[in-house]
């Protein structure tokens, strides 16, 4: 395994991050994919044995229950102090007034919530998982310097928003006197390269760490243009992301994996890992393999004429993911 510092910060992180979107109850989210606690301890363990340190998970996630299950995991099977444990805030978590967003009442109410569902009285990683538009970005991010202040989060992110958003919440920041986000978690792939406009030369001027989610665009770059699977024919937000013109580069990362002789998750992982800018892909994994093929991508060097190959197709999307 790889580590390197998250942004300007002092923190070293793995170079791959387990996202544990995949890990929750089932029957308590919209996802019907997720595994259920005995499938996902395994493949927490697997990931911890091979090196990887940072875990990264939301509120929102299968109704609080991915925090559960991976703070089960986590305790059992590893040292608090050696793990980087990551989650978010505003999404919605219960019905009405103040359930979700980012007012001092939520996150105050939900640092908490997620602090006894992880059983930590602290998480590495604080992230605000969307930008609220009916929300002062001042009240925001007072009070994640409070809950920074209090011991509760040791650093905090954003994640997916304009470049505008968040310059505007880095300088309130810096104009109050509050701590900064070191992090940005945003969509970015073989398939989706708008970032690369804004987001990303913002965050490399600024020393912020890249935090990329959906590396394998939902697994699109994984499998022939037009395969479906249990959790693609269900992912209503995931259909929204990716169009017809990405197929020829679905089809160059087959050839460029073919050729080399490994899975093309492989390919489309060393290409992101590539980027100057991209501190940790954060995978998810529902079985051993996608573990195995986010390491092996660690030691894939793709040539520049492979690099021309993955990169040349690609024309420009809708702003999406936010």
């Amino acid at each position: 395994m790889q580590y390197v510092k998250l942004g300007s910060t002092g923190l070293d992180v793995s170079r791959i991050c387990l996202g544990c979107m995949t890990y929750g109850v089932p029957d308590r989210g919209p996802h019907e994919w997720t595994l259920d606690e005995e499938a996902s301890r395994p493949l927490i363990r697997q990931a911890l044995e091979a090196g990887i340190n940072f875990f990264d998970t939301a509120n929102v996630y299968s109704d609080g229950t991915s925090e559960e299950i991976v703070g089960r995991a986590l305790r059992d099977f590893a040292r608090r102090d050696e793990i980087v444990l990551a989650t978010k805030v505003h999404g919605r978590m219960r019905p009405g007034p103040n359930g979700g967003g980012l007012s001092r009442k939520a996150i105050m109410t939900e640092i908490d919530n997620s602090l006894r569902r992880l059983g930590t009285d602290y998480v590495d990683l604080y992230q605000i998982h969307r930008w609220d538009p009916y929300t002062p970005i001042e009240e925001t991010m007072e009070a994640l310097h409070d809950v920074v202040k209090a011991g509760k989060a040791r650093y905090i992110g954003a994640s997916s928003m304009y470049a505008w958003q968040f310059s505007k919440a880095q300088y309130t920041a810096e104009l109050g006197g509050w701590t900064r986000f070191v992090s940005m978690q945003n969509h970015y792939n073989l398939l989706y390269r708008e970032e690369e406009r804004e987001m990303l030369p913002l965050c490399a001027d600024q020393g912020v760490g890249v935090l990329p989610w959906s590396p394998l665009a939902r697994g699109r770059l994984t499998r022939d243009w037009g395969t479906e699977t249990g959790r693609s024919a269900t992912d209503e937000f995931g259909s929204r992301l990716y169009q017809d013109s990405d197929r020829v580069i679905v089809e160059a990362v087959s050839r460029i994996a073919q050729e080399r002789g490994v899975p093309r998750a492989q390919v489309a992982l060393a290409w992101l890992l590539h980027q100057d800018t991209v501190t940790a892909p954060i995978v998810g994994a529902s079985k051993p393999g996608h573990l195995q093929d986010a390491v092996a991508a660690l030691e894939l060097q793709l040539t520049d004429k492979e690099i021309e190959q993955l990169e040349e197709p690609y024309v420009p999307h809708a702003v999406s993911g936010h």
